[in-house]
């Protein structure tokens, strides 16, 4: 049966309109589960949930944070803190003038239990040296906390009841410095201040210093990596997720666009073979 030119248009445009109902009804669901999450498809169903060893991860490096700033106050109080109160020394050589046991013992106070103190007494031993750079006298301390203990004694011993084992400690060191008499040791003392006073050893020296802050430093850093670098991961993984989801809804867009210029190529040439055959 032969079709009126209006009936063959008809039949076309309602061909044209199923179609395109067809591929676009996919697409505008599509389209509108996206819009449903106000523009952005991330913020409901595309958020991406951190794995174990990411939350791992991430508390071991607030961990390590936290073990840090620890360091920094244990360390900053025991040994940073005296370092920066006690004078700057700068070393030089001494010789041992003088050693003696002076008459007067001191108190002390030492434990005997949990609940128990007992009072004592130990032997101040003095030692007296020459700074060989100046040719000054001096008292020599064994390091920076005998000075502040007694200013007047090398050393102050462990405090316990036993008098004869405190003497014979203090006659030992006695002795060893009579053997060095005029022999030159290496001693510290402070070039800015006028006190008499001169140590042995230094407790706290630039090396430990260096030590007090690189290792809490370098924990802290480590603990900031860990932490920044699962953050960083955890983004780009939104990003790529994001950016997926953009190119497929780019392409599921497209699609009825193209089945409709398939649709207008068939029209035409079905249209041109009907010219030519009438």
């Amino acid at each position: 049966m032969d079709l009126s030119p209006s009936s063959e248009l008809g039949f076309h445009c309602v061909a044209f309109i199923l179609t395109r109902h067809r591929t676009a009804f996919p697409a505008s669901g599509k389209k509108r589960e996206t819009d449903y999450s106000d523009g952005d498809p991330l913020d409901v169903h595309k958020r991406l949930s951190s794995s174990a060893g990411e939350d791992r991860a991430v508390l071991l490096g607030f961990a390590m944070m936290g073990f840090s700033v620890l360091m920094f106050f244990l360390l900053g109080t025991t040994i940073l803190k005296p370092f920066m109160l006690s004078a700057q020394r700068e070393e030089s050589t001494c010789t041992a003038i003088h050693t003696d046991i002076m008459d007067h013992w001191l108190d002390c106070t030492f434990t005997c239990g949990v609940h128990c103190r007992g009072q004592g007494k130990y032997p101040c031993l003095q030692v007296l040296v020459n700074l060989t750079h100046s040719g000054q006298k001096a008292v020599l301390h064994y390091n920076e906390e005998a000075v502040q203990i007694n200013p007047k004694c090398f050393y102050t011993p462990k405090c316990h009841q036993d008098r004869n084992d405190l003497l014979n400690s203090a006659l030992d060191i006695k002795e060893f410095f009579n053997h060095k008499n005029g022999t030159p040791f290496s001693c510290f003392y402070s070039p800015d201040s006028q006190s008499e006073d001169v140590i042995l050893i230094k407790k706290y020296d630039q090396m430990a210093i260096f030590h007090c802050l690189f290792w809490p430093s370098l924990t802290l850093l480590g603990g900031a990596l860990i932490v920044g670098m699962v953050r960083l991961t955890q983004h780009l993984s939104l990003l790529c997720e994001k950016y997926s989801t953009v190119v497929r809804d780019e392409v599921g867009g497209k699609l009825p666009y193209i089945e409709q210029r398939q649709f207008k190529l068939w029209s035409m040439r079905r249209s041109k073979g009907r010219a030519e055959k009438s």
